[in-house]
């Protein structure tokens, strides 16, 4: 296995004009326009930060649902989000133009919490042609305002992987980003001669002030991968899982299953 990128980058995906919600004139009927800005990258546009001192109100439904307390739309998403469960498979639909920037729009199914956490989740992506950038997230972070300081879990839907956070309120995110490609031992479209691994499972880990993203490659017993990140959050904080189709009008949807959460660290698996 090769290592591609261990950096912050921007994800371009192929024929990106073709996905539904990327620009206005290929929203479906009747969806609401979103600022230009909000748009993702394709050809001809990119994508850029919200205005300073944007936001809108998180919805918050305080309803519990398997592991969670609740479930919200962080950063009141255009069109409304949903998190169900069956079975122990969580499916959660939802817009937003990212997480990312200053400021986060996702669908956010929530436990408030203190002290340490595990927390890991199978993914599995639904729709074969969703945005390259879409995420399905492990995040904990200390609100639900939109701005809020957090540490973030992500898959993509290209197979990058990262750990993701924003340091104070209203900053913007950092992260590293991870990206394995194969020669020859996967199967798949090859890139440059490459095949993008998928990881079967994320995980992170809360040891006191210090985050690690966890993962499971290929089914094999989940291992920490890269350097724990520092952060402080005030308690209590909230956990959970979220997705962003990255599309700040269209929904799409990640199932997450075999779903951990427990309050204590070394308990990823």
């Amino acid at each position: 296995m090769i290592v591609l990128a261990a950096c912050l980058m921007v994800i371009l995906p192929a024929a990106a004009q073709e996905v539904p919600g990327t620009s206005p004139a290929n929203s479906a009927p009747g969806t609401p326009t979103a600022p230009d800005w909000a748009y993702p990258d394709y050809p001809g546009h990119r994508q850029v930060a919200p205005p300073a001192g944007f936001h809108r109100p998180t919805r918050v439904e305080a309803q519990p649902i398997g592991l969670f307390d609740g479930q919200a739309d962080v950063g009141g998403t255009l069109v409304p989000g949903q998190g169900t469960v069956q079975d122990g498979r969580y499916t959660v639909t939802s817009a937003g133009y990212n997480m990312w920037y200053g400021r986060d729009e996702f669908r956010f199914l929530w436990k408030k919490m203190s002290g340490d956490v595990s927390l890991a989740a199978d993914v599995a992506f639904p729709n074969p042609v969703g945005y390259g950038d879409r995420k399905a997230l492990l995040v904990i972070r200390q609100s639900l305002d939109d701005d809020a300081p957090e540490m973030v879990v992500g898959l993509h839907g290209t197979g990058m992987f990262h750990i993701a956070w924003r340091p104070a309120k209203g900053a913007e995110m950092v992260d590293m980003e991870y990206k394995v490609g194969s020669r020859g031992a996967l199967k798949g479209e090859a890139v440059a001669g490459l095949v993008t691994l998928h990881p079967q499972r994320i995980g992170i880990e809360k040891k006191g002030d210090a985050f690690t993203l966890w993962v499971s490659e290929q089914g094999e017993p989940m291992h920490p991968y890269g350097a724990p990140i520092s952060l402080k959050l005030t308690e209590p904080f909230y956990a959970g899982i979220g997705f962003v189709s990255h599309l700040p009008t269209t929904t799409d949807t990640a199932v997450l299953s075999r779903v951990v959460l427990e309050n204590a660290a070394g308990k990823v698996r």
